[in-house]
């Protein structure tokens, strides 16, 4: 009988999926929904321990290009717990396969989503053998951001743990960060500002640990000084120029609970 799987998300059933297969396998052709799924699993959890992801160039460029999810699976390659490379040839719905099983992920419908179990071992050996040699021909890619636990840990230990903790409240209170929307680098710029942190500090960091140059912070800083936003004092140093300190200089934000500043940052835009 076939050992088909269901659950209530996609991330549950993938969950139950890798679980199933108790260690290597290749996902192949995944949805940015199914790695979003991934990136939501736990990696101190054991549920990702190596998985060997072939997708499609637009769909690993898209997760890239929203930070949330780019950061949440930053954590499973952080961990050595996940590989990425792309292609060009999709094979069509994505599949989780190993020596001896191989599922068929199904997208999911409404609050079901399935996996439906091959049982003719020698088609599941033949589809193993076949993406294995697509996985060792792909190309590595580069996702270019810093998992999401690398990311507070650092600004804890750069800046401040109020700081890190901030800023993961935003992240945690918004629905995509992306170019389209409010970005990374103002949140926390943002976050550094209503704990008074100097530009320097946090654009450094920011450098440091991959999420954008320190030009990139400068003129994010420049965007959200000139909406009024945030206001900057000089801050004298032995030697050099000054450096600027960054600080809240609107009512709305300095009075807004860190969960709903996502959403203010947003109307305010």
């Amino acid at each position: 009988m076939a050992d088909n799987r269901q659950a209530s998300t996609t991330a549950d059933l993938l969950t139950d999926v890798f679980s199933a297969v108790d260690g290597e396998c290749l996902l192949v052709d995944p949805s940015l929904e199914i790695l979003e799924a991934v990136g939501s699993l736990d990696p101190d959890a054991d549920v990702v321990t190596d998985v060997r992801v072939l997708a499609s160039e637009d769909t690993l460029k898209s997760a890239r290009d929203d930070f949330l999810a780019a950061s949440a699976l930053g954590n499973h390659l952080d961990a050595e717990q996940l590989t990425l490379r792309t292609h060009t040839d999709t094979t069509g719905n994505a599949i989780v396969v190993t020596d001896d099983q191989m599922f068929d992920l199904l997208d999911q419908v409404g609050d079901t989503a399935v996996a439906l179990s091959a049982t003719d071992d020698a088609f599941i050996s033949d589809a193993y053998a076949t993406h294995t040699d697509r996985f060792d021909d792909a190309a590595a890619f580069d996702l270019r951001t810093p998992g999401r636990q690398r990311v507070h840990t650092t600004l804890s230990d750069s800046l401040s743990e109020a700081t890190a903790d901030e800023f993961e409240t935003y992240l945690e209170n918004i629905d995509t960060v992306s170019n389209d929307t409010v970005d990374e680098v103002t949140l926390a710029l943002l976050a550094a500002a209503r704990n008074q942190e100097q530009l320097y500090d946090i654009s450094k960091w920011g450098e440091d640990v991959g999420i954008a140059s320190k030009a990139t912070f400068s003129r994010a800083k420049t965007d959200i000084e000139e909406q009024g936003l945030i206001d900057t004092e000089k801050v004298p140093i032995d030697v050099g120029r000054p450096r600027l300190r960054l600080l809240i200089d609107n009512d709305d934000l300095a009075a807004v609970a860190d969960e709903d500043l996502p959403g203010t940052i947003q109307r305010l835009s």
